[in-house]
């Protein structure tokens, strides 16, 4: 897995409060964005794709021991932000939780920001990444072509919507202004249905 290795880990308490240092490689390529979402054609090459790729498959193999991606989330963040039924069921795979551009390195992949690995829905990772390259066609559209034998299916079809609502939510929170328009035309894209306008952020999502 292409991830900086862990040397150390502290833990230490002062003022009632718990914390926690970990100690990593230093990792010497620079982040692909100094943002989440994409705002410009990186130009990566074919390589790094395919090792892209090749980590998400691997790391889905893995064995998940928390569920980064709740049923209850679910149930409530369809309606609201997507305006649709939540799914009756949803297939979990092993996932990054946090997979967008500024926790990627190149032109060597180095994947960052492993605090929230663990059970996803199947194609969260790849829709999360998808919703974070929508203001650059041509990069969305590579993500499709690379990750169509997850996303073209109804389980990944799930794992984007959610990962879309998931987004969808920073927007009512006032985060990514930009991809507003964008994330509520992929999302009609997928379900037929506008989003509601202006869904009031929720708390504790």
């Amino acid at each position: 897995m292409p991830r900086p290795r862990l040397r150390g880990v502290l833990d230490w308490t002062g003022g009632g409060h718990g914390y926690q240092a970990d100690l990593l490689d230093y990792v010497t390529d620079p982040v692909v964005s100094d943002q989440p979402d994409l705002a410009t054609d990186p130009g990566l090459p074919d390589s790094w794709w395919r090792s892209l790729r090749s980590a998400v498959e691997s790391l889905a193999t893995a064995q998940g021991m928390r569920t980064t991606v709740r049923d209850a989330w679910i149930e409530r963040a369809f309606p609201q932000y997507l305006g649709v039924p939540a799914p009756r069921t949803v297939e979990r795979v092993t996932g990054h939780g946090d997979f967008h551009w500024a926790n990627l390195n190149g032109p060597a992949l180095t994947i960052l920001d492993w605090e929230r690995w663990g059970l996803v829905p199947i194609g969260f990772d790849a829709g999360m990444l998808h919703a974070n390259s929508l203001r650059v066609p041509a990069v969305a559209a590579r993500i499709r072509q690379d990750f169509a034998a997850v996303l073209a299916t109804p389980a990944g079809r799930i794992g984007e919507l959610t990962a879309l609502a998931e987004m969808l939510q920073a927007v009512a929170r006032g985060w990514y202004q930009n991809l507003a328009g964008p994330l509520a035309d992929r999302a009609r894209e997928l379900t037929g249905v506008a989003p509601p306008q202006g869904a009031a952020p929720e708390l504790g999502g």
